[in-house]
């Protein structure tokens, strides 16, 4: 059966109303959910959620592509490709974040079509949310009035959206979109290539951790030969950074502690202004922690400037740090996630430092080191 037709507003109109407009946080009259699919009836979405999805995607029109705020590596990769998808199929699509995209990927292609916003506007057939373990981690108002696709491979991922497709053995959220732009029968061109491989790499960390597989290898490869270029994506990511990032990573390595397999370290409201740097300077910093021979976790904590405190947690072999993140109101990957708590730093570093030394002592008493 059709979709119901959307409404005469245009997408485009509202983006542009977006970036031409400062960005306010009121709180505007939203549309009315303007998509009722009526899938197969002999369709099993949770059965096959890639067929549920390409039947939505080929009978709408329009659509919104989002990610979660922050957005990382696999989160700008995999919207660009899916957009990318979506104009093969002739279909509109707009892309947008609650924040902007980080500097390292910007030269991405199409990467300038992503836009951000405090909320997202109709009309659309439907908003396709990726790397989003839950609603509210997108950061953009409005979402619950359209019909949501959640596409997510986090351990922490929740069937929040109308048609969910959640698979924790992806390497990213990107190897998930090339599997839908496979089965969609459509071309992966050397543009789309080049965002899925991005996502690859930066989501197992230059193939150092998450869901690896002889399968991931493969995948890569065949992005390569697609026509992704290995050489110029890992030196625009690993090896570009601003002056800040590196001034940031000093202060934060000034107030590194070690204990018992334990590695922490913060930065502080004041050594952000002091450096210069930027919300997205503080990604990777964790890692430098945890590529410590003697360490199996480490937690990188952000001071926000009301107070809170964003935890970046890092973890080797079978430190489920997603588990703890989860405990405390986040959530990720079992060997990478996040969570906010409360401050000041000495209450925020008792909470985590409570949950992460348990789990650090008993992988030790699995995998002593030698």
């Amino acid at each position: 059966m059709s979709l119901v037709p959307p409404k005469p507003a245009t997408l485009e109109a509202e983006f542009k109303a977006s970036r031409e407009a400062p960005v306010s946080s009121s709180v505007e009259p939203t549309p009315d959910p303007i998509l009722d699919p009526i899938l197969d009836p002999t369709l099993s979405p949770a059965a096959d959620p890639v067929a549920a999805i390409l039947q939505v995607l080929r009978r709408g029109e329009r659509f919104l592509v989002c990610s979660h705020s922050r957005p990382d590596g696999d989160a700008v990769g995999s919207m660009l490709a899916f957009g990318m998808l979506l104009e093969q199929m002739g279909k509109r699509a707009g892309l947008v974040t609650a924040d902007c995209v980080p500097a390292i990927y910007r030269s991405l292609p199409g990467a300038g079509e992503i836009r951000s916003a405090l909320r997202v506007h109709g009309p659309c057939d439907a908003v396709i949310l990726l790397e989003c373990d839950n609603l509210d981690r997108a950061g953009l108002l409005g979402l619950e009035d359209f019909f949501l696709i959640n596409i997510d491979h986090h351990v922490s991922g929740q069937p929040f959206a109308n048609l969910n497709w959640i698979d924790c053995d992806a390497a990213s959220v990107g190897e998930m979109v090339y599997r839908l732009v496979k089965a969609a029968g459509a071309t992966v061109t050397p543009q789309m290539a080049a965002c899925l491989y991005t996502t690859v790499l930066t989501d197992t960390g230059c193939f150092s951790y998450g869901s690896l597989r002889a399968s991931t290898f493969a995948l890569a490869q065949e992005l390569v030969e697609a026509g992704a270029d290995p050489l110029a994506i890992a030196q625009e990511v690993y090896f570009s950074a601003p002056a800040s990032k590196v001034l940031l990573l000093g202060a934060a390595l000034n107030n590194l502690h070690l204990s018992e397999g334990l590695a922490w370290l913060w930065v502080t409201n004041e050594d952000m202004a002091r450096t210069h740097a930027v919300e997205e300077d503080c990604e990777g910093i964790v890692n430098v922690a945890l590529g410590i021979s003697e360490v199996a976790a480490a937690v990188f904590l952000r001071e926000l400037p009301g107070g809170q405190f964003r935890l970046s947690l890092r973890g080797k072999g079978s430190v489920n740090v997603a588990a703890i993140a989860e405990r405390l109101g986040g959530g990720g990957h079992e060997s990478s996630a996040g969570c906010t708590l409360l401050g000041p730093l000495d209450r925020a570093l008792d909470q985590i430092l409570a949950e992460l030394r348990p789990a650090v002592a008993a992988f030790f008493a699995e995998t002593p080191l030698p």
